[in-house]
């Protein structure tokens, strides 16, 4: 009798189990099911469900999208193969994350007709995206971009010949300031420190990409960052760890130093992003993003501090909606 029970257990839970996946409900993380839950993701390595308990609502706000079909900016000199919409809701699944913030890539310089394509397959009040444009932009282009969720414009100052320069920041930030957007920038420390001044001035927001780029707390890069944050004017993006690092996975001790600083100075100003599909790492070589998902159990260790980075604050950000 006993075991004709544990059979009928056993068959009812695995019939439940192929039932929701079925379904696209994802089991959740902690639960006994999941133990052995396995998830494969394009351009991301590892198949395993992150450790982190992820709550309701959380964000993933950095990741981009690749697709052949638009027209590839021919000064551009990073080309991802296609990491498409599909590919990127295999990796919400794993991670658990049902809101997003897409950022539109170097690749494809202000050519946004991508970016626009892929913010109308999600729903608008789940996903939002970051543009780039120039001087040259149009009041109605960027009313187009805001209706369909942009919220912001990247500077790309981390290679030589991109779209955008230290030299548009000034003008642009004040246009989409009046937008309620802010700007996002990628910059190595040195230009960093080099724009204090300018990151003061602007009116609007100063996102900083992939934790600054910063290596070592004693970068003067650091502390202005870190002021603009304490302003209440700065934020930064807890993304990126395999970015610099010397240490590598699954630790990433190196970036976790600085990561932490972040999280025990201005916890308010934080948001996380996966960097996906990892367009700076070797196609073989691509990171585990469930390991840099459970990166915030050390970064932020209490479940409030993780709910804020992951849910409070992207809401604050973007203007996501209940």
């Amino acid at each position: 009798m006993d075991n004709k029970v544990v059979t009928r257990r056993t068959f009812l839970k695995g019939t439940g189990l192929t039932f929701m996946a079925l379904s696209g409900i994802r089991i959740p993380v902690g639960s006994a099911e999941s133990d052995s839950a396995e998830q494969k993701v394009p351009y991301s390595s590892g198949s395993e469900l992150p450790k982190l308990k992820v709550p309701l609502n959380a964000a993933d706000c950095h990741h981009h999208i690749y697709d052949s079909r638009f027209p590839v900016d021919p000064n551009s000199t990073l080309r991802h193969p296609d990491a498409t919409v599909a590919d990127y809701r295999l990796l919400q699944k794993r991670l658990g994350t049902t809101r997003n913030v897409i950022v539109q890539p170097s690749t494809y310089g202000v050519d946004n007709s991508g970016l626009v394509e892929s913010l109308k397959e999600f729903c608008l009040k789940t996903t939002r995206g970051i543009a780039v444009v120039n001087t040259s932009v149009t009041d109605a282009e960027l009313a187009e971009l805001d209706k369909v969720g942009v919220r912001g414009i990247r500077f790309n100052m981390s290679v030589p010949g991109e779209a955008t320069n230290m030299d548009m920041v000034q003008t642009l930030a004040q246009r989409v300031n009046e937008l309620g957007w802010h700007i996002q920038v990628v910059a190595k420390p040195d230009k960093i420190l080099a724009g204090k001044d300018v990151w003061s001035s602007v009116p609007c927001p100063v996102v900083f990409d992939h934790l600054g780029h910063i290596t070592s707390v004693d970068q003067p890069a650091f502390e202005v960052i870190l002021n603009l944050l304490r302003e209440g004017k700065g934020w930064v993006k807890l993304s990126g760890a395999y970015i610099l690092s010397k240490v590598g996975s699954p630790t990433y001790a190196d970036r976790t130093i600085v990561a932490k600083a972040y999280v025990n100075e201005v916890p308010g100003q934080l948001v996380w992003g996966s960097d996906w599909p990892h367009p700076t790492s070797k196609i073989d070589n691509k990171p585990d993003d469930a390991i840099l998902m459970s990166l915030l159990t050390e970064w932020a260790p209490d479940e409030a501090l993780q709910r804020r980075i992951l849910v409070d604050n992207p809401a604050r950000l973007y203007g996501f909606l209940e």
